[in-house]
């Protein structure tokens, strides 16, 4: 299997895997993708360049040959019979993953914050793929002074902070993460025109000229993608458009890979083409549909090399199996995005249609 993506056993290549325990080998191929990133947490193989593994693996698709253990069956049975991200359970993904520490994402971050997918198309540094970012959302709503705009999934306020400092927008910033709240809480200016409050999106019942949802659609869940438009429909002014920057591929599913289920966004799913169009349906008109997910893979690795760089003084609770959970997070991602299996989208959206069709903004 390996032999297919050009990957040996103990070469001396960087994409290369180094197996420490040689029960790896029966535990993943009983248990796949879970096994696998369970595996590495417990030091039982290695790799110079884990994302260059995953890149190599993916590209070939290497994950459809693991077989399905009885664990990942569970979670599958579960994504159909439940709605796993009910009110009820959607908070479980900020407790878990959002409101760990606040020194992590310091030391991973860029200096405002941002915990969504840079644009490097002219940028340098992680820092300006950052502004580059916030900063085309708000060309692709087109942003006026005094324009009330509702973030949706607004983390650390990043985003809300820049419309208003720099379009001198009206923002509301929602995010079920009490954690990341607190933390915009104490860095928001005092007299900006921003608000960030601790409210699901489904309890919404305001009117807004604009929103903007920046990787939040994730957390959404194939049951609840329709009654997510039907808000956006409930809350967009008559002339408003909605930006969605989300995860996406070309498949639809109804679970999300297993190891990324338990350890970093429980009860996450990565939508499809289809079904956004069919959750979008006859409520909105798609305006525009930008695919940059190529951006996330140099945003992965910039974080990976934060990380990494602070490590040492980050707070002792996080031990060497966090450190190798965290690192098997970025870097397979960054694998996954490089490898063009995931892909990430900004789909500019209006209630009737822009007379004369939208602006493209790239």
């Amino acid at each position: 299997m390996l032999a297919r993506a050009d990957v040996a056993l103990d070469g001396d290549r960087p994409w290369d895997m180094r197996v420490h325990d040689e029960r790896f080998f029966e535990r993943v191929l009983a248990g796949g993708s879970l096994a696998l990133g369970e595996s590495y947490m417990d030091g039982w193989w290695d790799v110079e360049r884990l994302d260059e593994f995953v890149y190599r693996t993916r590209r070939v698709r290497l994950d459809r040959d693991l077989r399905y253990d009885w664990r990942t069956l569970w979670l599958a049975a579960r994504s159909r019979l439940i709605n796993r991200q009910n009110p009820r359970r959607a908070p479980e993904v900020a407790e878990r993953h959002y409101d760990l520490d606040h020194e992590l994402f310091e030391a991973m971050l860029d200096p405002r914050m941002v915990y969504t997918c840079g644009y490097w198309k002219d940028a340098g540094t992680l820092a300006e793929a950052q502004v580059a970012k916030m900063d085309l959302v708000c060309r692709k709503l087109g942003l006026q002074p005094g324009d009330r705009v509702l973030d949706i999934g607004c983390g650390f306020g990043s985003f809300a902070r820049y419309a208003a400092e720099t379009y001198g927008a009206r923002v509301t910033g929602i995010s079920l993460s009490k954690g990341q709240t607190a933390w915009a809480h104490e860095h928001l200016p005092s007299g900006l025109p921003v608000e960030i409050r601790v409210q699901d999106y489904r309890e919404v019942d305001e009117r807004f000229d604009h929103v903007a949802s920046i990787g939040m659609f994730e957390a959404v869940g194939w049951r609840n993608f329709r009654a997510y438009m039907e808000v956006i429909d409930r809350v967009l002014a008559e002339d408003g458009l909605f930006v969605l920057q989300t995860f996406g591929t070309g498949v639809s599913v109804k679970r999300s890979d297993p190891w990324f289920d338990k350890y970093i966004f429980p009860n996450g799913m990565i939508p499809s083409i289809e079904q956004i169009g069919r959750a979008v349906g006859d409520l909105l008109v798609m305006e525009d549909w930008h695919n940059f997910g190529a951006d996330y893979d140099r945003t992965l690795m910039a974080w990976h090399a934060n990380v990494e760089a602070a490590w040492d003084r980050l707070p002792a609770r996080y031990d060497e199996r966090f450190r190798r959970m965290w690192r098997y997070y970025l870097l397979s991602l960054a694998g996954a995005f490089r490898a063009r299996t995931v892909q990430l989208w900004q789909i500019v959206f209006s209630r009737r249609g822009v007379p004369g069709g939208h602006a493209t903004v790239r």
